[in-house]
């Protein structure tokens, strides 16, 4: 039974004793527990209980073992039986009672639905009674209420009429007021009534078809017209008639002011437009274009006219005239049009003798003029145009402070033109200053929009005028460079070059002039301009001034010299004589001032190319929303980005070059012939002393780059090794011991490398994590291979396993020179190739025992190597850490 198998301390002689007896009538009680577990599964959720059985989870195995938990406890059997038994019985007879008693329910749930649908019939019938009791109540307000609902309406007619006829009284009063007083000019007296009679003409607006109402209205719009008619000509008589010059304010006129203002708009704009023209006859007629005084040198002799007539019309006429009407406002906005459509014919005309000094001076005179206009008027009156707003939108908002250096003032008292030479005149300068924008200008641009199509004159001069700058700059940069005094001093080493701050304070008065006279096409003329010099700056001034590097002409001829002696020499006094020989090979470098100056247009291309960034930003504030996506010197920044990796790249040329005299003698040495090992070669001593005096300058001289210093470490790192690797497979044949003096070198080698960020300074600074992983990867790579040379080649499959597992990134060719340093024949080379590349094809068997990485870890131990190698890795491995 399933039962017994599962139970595991149930042995045979257990079954053997209970027998057939279990089988039977113990499974069948059980399995009835079983059965009513099972049930109990959705009666727990109503009746919790903590009886085994009713679990959801019962277990029937587990729960036998928990009464019989030994073979001792299965003596208690029937009393278990018998207990099952009983509960069941029980259960049972829980269970028939229940469901007799469910029998009745159904007969009591008939009797209850009856029940409660009597009691809804009930409920409808009250319901029923309540409406109808609800409507006999309204009935009875409403016959209550209608002789007062009568009488409410009734009131409401009589008062409409009361009010309708003293409306009519008052409207027919008026009429003959109106009349009477406007055949006495009495405009004073005129006023109030107009206003009343127009305020009650406005309720009979829905009684037009009563012909005594619409005869009225009649009589009210001719008096309308014919106050307007008097008004007018009473004007006109006084200011154009025969006795206009002599004419002095009077009381009448402003008080027909008055009722103009409650007359028809269109009366007081032709009235308006008339007195405004007639205001500014004079103005046309003085300088109209064939005048002397019309062309722009003498452009501020219109303003000063209008602001003498200005002063003269306030203490005139000012009082004779509504503060509403603002007249004074509107003669100096009509006379700004007037003023700018004139000033752009006689441009148009005469073209050719406009210049940047003439255009500067008018737009100066302009903009000071526009700024008074500013502040003497509110703006009211101009049209709401997208040229000339009328409201304080016209205003742009002001930028926050920043770091920025294109944010700080940009009018500092100080003229900002560049193109007036004479310097001595403070007037002469002053009068070209642009003033500062104020925030609120709602007169800004209203005359000097006309100067805009020719702004192109200021942008091609200040084309030349920066051309010259950078002339200059490279003038006195060749100076520099022939004087005695070429080179820049120790304690500005590595400084950003004046010519570059010099440039940028141009552009930056240049960019707050221009923004003044303009913020559409001119600016992004301007733009295109300071693009033009910058790339310009960058060729001349940093890219061409840089240093070239040069070799010997007699590096050929040295190092065969080199390779002369050191197969003379005798391989005990090799390491002793090797600093003579070096000093045969050596190459033109850099001067300390040439690393100075290289240095120093590094840091000066960075500077351009931050505050390139921060001009562009500055650009797009300036120019109009809708023309600064126009403006991009990613162009000129990538530029400066590439002189910035021109000087990186010159500097670790500079340091590779004076380290490679000594990797092509380490190359020439005999390496079969040395028999000791002792102190680290001259090569690399001499490698060590060029980096102890290359890199501190440098250092030094980039003090305020930092980044760019560990770019200039990163890529010597990237570029020595692999040619320290490439000059390693030179070494050939090399002998075991050999291998260990050059396995030495390359440790110490590696050292120097890890530590040369901080090499040669009183601060030991922990090298950056990326250049720290590059010097491990590749020098690692080169120990392991001089430690494949020093491995024995028998077995020949041990040997490919080892350098498969040393080398794993390594191909046959390189295989091959491993095989060529250590001078074996190319018969014998073929089947160690042939086994490598068996093992390339095998990648997953020659993986099979992982990968070694360690620098100077010992040989793996499944290698088969002789003794005697053995021991003198770990020679080798304790002579190196004692020179560490």
């Amino acid at each position: 039974m399933v039962f017994w198998s599962q139970y595991s301390f149930c042995s045979t002689a257990a079954t053997n004793i209970f027998g057939e007896w279990t089988k039977g009538p113990l499974e069948t009680q059980f399995g009835r527990c079983c059965l009513a577990s099972v049930h109990s599964l959705t009666i727990s959720n109503v009746l919790p209980s903590n009886d085994p059985l009713d679990q959801p989870d019962f277990n029937a195995v587990d729960y036998i073992n928990t009464l019989f938990p030994t073979e001792q406890s299965l003596s208690n059997i029937d009393d278990v039986v018998n207990n099952m038994e009983c509960k069941i019985r029980t259960i049972d007879d829980e269970i028939r009672t229940v469901v007799r008693g469910q029998t009745n329910v159904g007969q009591d749930g008939r009797a209850a639905l009856e029940e409660a649908q009597r009691v809804i019939r009930q409920l409808f019938v009250h319901i029923a009674d309540i409406k109808a009791k609800a409507e006999q109540s309204e009935e009875m307000v409403k016959e209550i209420t209608r002789d007062i609902k009568q009488l409410d309406c009734a009131k409401r007619n009589l008062t409409a009429a009361i009010t309708t006829l003293n409306h009519l009284h008052m409207l027919v009063g008026g009429v003959d007021s109106l009349q009477m007083l406007t055949k006495k000019r009495q405009y004073g007296e005129i006023v109030m009534p107009l206003q009343a009679v127009m305020e009650v003409m406005k309720h009979f607006h829905n009684y037009m078809g009563i012909p005594q109402i619409k005869q009225l209205a009649h009589q009210v719009h001719q008096i309308h017209l014919e106050l307007a008619q008097q008004i007018t000509s009473d004007f006109h008589e006084a200011f154009s008639g025969p006795n206009a010059k002599h004419f002095t304010p009077n009381k009448q006129l402003a008080e027909a002011c008055l009722v103009v203002s409650v007359l028809d708009p269109r009366v007081k704009r032709d009235l308006l437009k008339w007195f405004i023209g007639l205001q500014l006859a004079e103005y046309c007629h003085l300088f109209q274009e064939t005048q002397d005084t019309a062309w722009l040198d003498k452009i501020y002799q219109r303003y000063n006219w209008i602001k003498r007539h200005l002063l003269d019309f306030e203490d005139k006429f000012g009082p004779m005239f509504p503060p509403g009407w603002e007249v004074s406002e509107r003669i100096a906005v009509e006379f700004c049009h007037i003023t700018r459509s004139e000033l752009s014919k006689l441009m148009s005309k005469r073209k050719s003798e406009l210049d940047v000094k003439l255009l500067l001076y008018s737009i100066e005179r302009t903009s000071r003029f526009e700024g008074l206009l500013a502040q003497r008027f509110t703006g009211v009156t101009l049209e709401d145009s997208p040229e000339h707003p009328s409201s304080l939108e016209s205003g742009k908002p002001q930028a926050s402070q920043s770091t920025n250096p294109f944010e700080s003032s940009e009018s500092d008292g100080k003229s900002t033109n560049p193109f007036d030479g004479d310097t001595e005149n403070a007037d002469e300068q002053n009068s070209s200053q642009i003033p500062a924008k104020p925030k609120l200008l709602p007169f800004h641009g209203i005359i000097g929009k006309c100067f805009e199509p020719y702004l192109y004159i200021y942008i091609e001069s200040l084309d030349r005028n920066l051309a010259d700058l950078i002339e200059r700059f490279v003038h006195d940069a060749k100076q520099q460079q022939s004087s005695t005094a070429a080179s820049l001093p120790s304690e500005i080493s590595g400084m950003v070059l004046s010519s570059s701050a010099d440039l940028f304070v141009f552009y930056k008065k240049f960019m707050a002039q221009c923004a003044q006279l303009s913020t559409g096409q001119p600016m992004l003329g301007l733009a295109a301009t300071f693009q033009h010099h910058l790339r310009e700056y960058a060729v001349k001034l940093l890219q061409n001034n840089l240093p070239k590097i040069t070799t010997s002409g007699s590096l050929g001829s040295s190092m065969s010299s080199i390779t002369r002696d050191l197969r003379d020499l005798s391989t005990s006094g090799l390491i002793q004589n090797f600093h003579s020989l070096l000093k045969e090979g050596e190459v033109t470098r850099y001067t300390r001032e040439e690393q100075a100056r290289v240095c120093s247009i590094l840091t000066t291309a960075e500077y351009c190319l931050e505050t390139t960034q921060q001009l562009e930003e500055k650009l797009k504030e300036k120019v109009d929303a809708h023309l600064a996506d126009r403006i991009n010197l990613s162009q000129e920044q990538d530029i400066f980005h590439n002189v910035i990796s021109n000087c990186i790249q010159l500097l670790v040329q500079d340091l590779e070059t004076a380290c490679e005299p000594a990797l092509t003698a380490m190359s020439k040495i005999s390496w079969q012939n040395i028999e000791t090992v002792g102190d680290q070669s001259g090569y690399v001593t001499a490698v060590t002393s060029h980096l102890k005096q290359t890199v501190p300058v440098i250092r030094d001289n980039l003090a305020s780059s930092r980044k760019y210093f560990t770019q200039f470490c990163v890529k010597f790192a990237n570029s020595f090794i692999p040619k320290f690797i490439q000059h390693i497979y030179k070494c050939k044949p090399i002998s075991t011991v050999g291998a260990e003096q050059l396995l030495l070198d390359t440790h110490m080698l590696k050292t120097v490398l890890l530590d040369l960020p901080s090499i040669g300074s009183q601060v030991n600074r922990k090298a950056p994590a990326s250049y720290t992983k590059i010097v491990v990867k590749g020098m690692t790579k080169a120990e392991m291979i001089l430690k494949v040379v020093m491995a024995p080649t028998d077995p020949a499959k041990a040997f490919a396993d080892q350098f498969a597992k040393l080398l794993p990134e390594a191909d046959p060719s390189e295989f091959q020179k491993v095989l060529d340093m250590k001078g074996l024949r190319r018969s014998d080379q073929s089947y160690l190739v042939d086994l490598f590349r068996l093992q390339l094809r095998t990648p997953s068997e020659t993986n099979s025992g992982g990968t070694t990485t360690g620098g100077l870890a010992p040989f793996n131990a499944s290698l088969s190597s002789p003794e005697h190698e053995s021991s003198r890795i770990k020679k080798l491995e304790k002579l190196i850490k004692k020179r560490l």
